[in-house]
């Protein structure tokens, strides 16, 4: 692929982020105008909709105090991996 073919690419692979942000932006303001609406409710029918926003309780282990209060035993436990980061600057 010539250079001005990959500059392009990019280009467009930039615009269609940026574009996606913005959709992203759009959805989270129509999620929160849902939500305040529901208030402490867990269920709306909205016509054929129903939307549900559930409480829901995890536990999770929590590493950087683990670390903090057991640093020589973290040391033994902790796994080196590598990946590759793809972005566009």
């Amino acid at each position: 692929m010539s250079n001005n073919a990959m500059e392009a690419k990019v280009r467009e692979l930039v615009e269609l982020k940026k574009m996606a942000a913005e959709l992203d932006d759009e959805i989270t303001a129509i999620e929160d105008e849902i939500k305040a609406v529901l208030g402490e409710e867990e269920v709306l029918i909205a016509g054929p909709f129903k939307v549900l926003w559930s409480k829901i309780t995890s536990q999770r282990f929590d590493t950087s105090l683990f670390k903090k209060l057991n640093p020589t035993l973290a040391k033994d436990y902790i796994k080196t991996t590598t990946s590759r980061r793809f972005s566009v600057n």
